[in-house]
Order: structure tokens, then sequence, then C-alpha cells
């Protein structure tokens, strides 16, 4: 589940409405300091608008396209639908502190860095909740609504002992992200039923015995155009690419000039505002792993924890969040895919703790 720092987004919703020439760019210290909670003179922010910001977001987005088709194309613009009620889980189920308190905790100072026995109760969630990214990609048909994901999802995280790590989080009211074509993160699973040629990316955070294992993938919902597979196979050649040059002092900022490249090489855009993190006793802490070009500081430790997930687009890579405060879309209605993955880093490079 990726979590936003300070960035121009602001500046790019508005923009798009008032035009270059009459924007007035933001301080940080006022416009950003409502908007993010942000703390001038810090690195972090914390993850939601406000909903009266939002709220205008989302009027604007709809008013510049009030169409039910995405431009040159025939697919549908992506609606919210009916949100269940919050799916309650056992009291004898170990619970992340932020799971009642309907706060977000925001991110955690200090890098994630374990002992033998974090390092096994790492490799137990992360292995966990790739299993229950299987099951859900298994789940992926036209017809069945994100809704029902999220029910097995649920489930299966309940019934192996665990708590779905995005309950609760900041006021999520869901266990599982759910985002569907110009969806770029976030999506909040729903009573839409998906439709033969969409794009689904599933997010999933366990959090198994104090530790958390976080992983995402997109699937193919029936027949999926070819732009919107290559889409989906070259963001996961990014992952895959930037966990491969992952090994102990090497520095953070590698891992967005890896991704970066090979989006360039087919011209698809980076999201900036949607970063990876520390994981393991929290569920977001330093480093912020940025997966566009950077200079940030940094190098990676040895026994550390951190995911890698990009965020690619066919078209334009600035975000609009509805009014629901958490779901994120493209400006334009183009596509959007991500992966993810928790890594540890070891002595030989990088051990990925989320898969089967």
């Amino acid at each position: 589940m990726a979590v936003v720092v300070g960035s121009s987004i602001q500046s790019r919703i508005l923009c798009s409405f008032l035009g270059d020439s009459s924007f007035v760019r933001p301080s940080p210290a006022s416009a950003l300091h409502r908007l993010f909670r942000y703390n001038p003179g810090g690195k972090h922010v914390s993850m939601q608008l406000s909903r009266a910001f939002s709220g205008l977001a989302n009027l604007l987005f709809y008013n510049r396209r009030n169409i039910e088709e995405v431009p040159n194309s025939k697919r549908k613009c992506l609606r919210p639908g009916k949100v269940s009620p919050r799916r309650p889980v056992p009291d004898h189920i170990l619970q992340p502190p932020y799971a009642n308190s309907q706060k977000s905790p925001g991110i955690s100072g200090g890098p994630e860095v374990h002992d033998e026995l974090g390092i096994e109760k790492m490799r137990a969630s992360g292995r966990l909740a790739a299993q229950v990214l299987q099951h859900a990609g298994t789940l992926v048909k036209p017809g069945i609504t994100t809704d029902e994901i999220d029910q097995a999802v649920h489930n299966m995280i309940i019934d192996n002992g665990a708590y779905p790590s995005p309950l609760g989080y900041g006021g999520f009211p869901k266990s599982v992200c759910t985002s569907v074509n110009e969806c770029i993160c976030h999506g909040i699973p729903d009573s839409r039923e998906l439709e033969d040629g969409d794009i689904v990316n599933i997010d999933v955070t366990v959090y198994l015995n104090g530790y958390h294992g976080d992983t995402s993938a997109t699937f193919f919902v029936g027949d999926v155009a070819e732009e919107a597979r290559k889409l989906v196979q070259v963001t996961k050649e990014c992952l895959d690419k930037a966990i491969s040059i992952c090994a102990p002092g090497v520095e953070f900022n590698k891992i967005g000039k890896t991704i970066h490249n090979l989006a360039d090489e087919h011209c698809y855009g980076v999201v900036e505002q949607f970063v990876g993190h520390g994981v393991g006793r929290v569920f977001h802490s330093d480093p912020v792993i940025l997966h566009y070009r950077n200079n940030g500081r940094g190098r990676m430790l040895l026994n550390q924890t951190f995911t890698i997930e990009p965020m690619l687009t066919i078209g334009s890579i600035n975000p609009i969040m509805w009014d629901d405060n958490w779901t994120v879309v493209t400006e334009d209605g183009s596509l959007s895919a991500q992966f993810e993955h928790t890594i540890l880093i070891t002595e030989n490079g990088a051990e990925t703790l989320t898969q089967c």
C-alpha cells in the first residue's frame, strides 16, 4: 500500500482547471500545510487530502470530462459504487495500534532492520500476503464485484490468524485495495462489477504476529487489449529489474533510476506522488522509496525490509483524488498499472518475501 510524499499534487490539480497563467504556486508553509498536514522543514506528510479540497478536485475532474467513456476509447470512465459496511475482526486476532483510531499514523522514523527472529516473522507475513494475493487473483473475472474480492481476502487473512492491514488505516473502510483501469492506487472495494477488458490491481497487506507483509499485482479481466497487456507487463518488469539491483550499500535512488529508464523505453509515465516505504513492525516507515529519477540520499542496510511498488501510466501521471479521500485516478482517464513486493536486503542481494 503506497503512501503520499510532499509533492505538487495540489498545483497539478488546480492547474488543470485554472490554467498555468492564472495559477499562483502555493507556499509549503501555507497551502501544503493545510492540504497535507505538512510540517515545514520535514520531509514527510500524512496521506489524506482534506475533504473540502478532494471534493473540489472530484467536481472539477468530472465536470471537465462529463462523459461516460474515456476520450479516444470505448472504455467507460470509472465511477464509484456502493461500499458495504466494515467487516468484523475476531477479538483473538492481534490488531495494529491504528486499527480503531481512524487516524493515519503516517511514516515512522527509522528503518526496519531485523534480527533472526524478526526476519522469520517477516518471511511468514510476506508468505501469507503472497498466498492471499494469489487466491484473490483467481477470483478475477467479468461479473465479480471488488467487494466480493474484499470479502474473500478478509476471510482468508482472518482464517490464518492475521489482520488485514488496510482495514482502519487512516479510516480506510476495507481489507484490501482494488484499483481498476485508470485508478492509480487505493481504490475502495465496492459494488461495481469487473467488466471484460478491465485491469485491476489488488493490494494485499497482512499483519501477522506483529509484522506486516505488503504486496500487489495487476490482473487481467477477461479479454484485455494489447495496449493494457503491454502496460502491465512493463510495470512488472520495472519491479523485477529494480529488485535485481538491490543489495547492502546500494543507494536507494538507483531504484528510481532503474524504473524510470525502463518506463521511458516504452514511453510510459511514472507516478511520483505515491511511493514505496519501509515495512515490518509498522505499516509505513523510512525509507521513502521513490520510483522516479531523483537525487535522494541513503543506502540499503543488511537485514532491512521495504517495499518497491512502481505505478506506471499510459498517459498523464497527474493524480486526481476522489471525494472518498482515498481513490486516486489519472487526470486524463488513461490506464495505470502497479506491482509491489516486500523485500529483505541480504548479504547476496535481495530476497523477495512476498512470493509463494
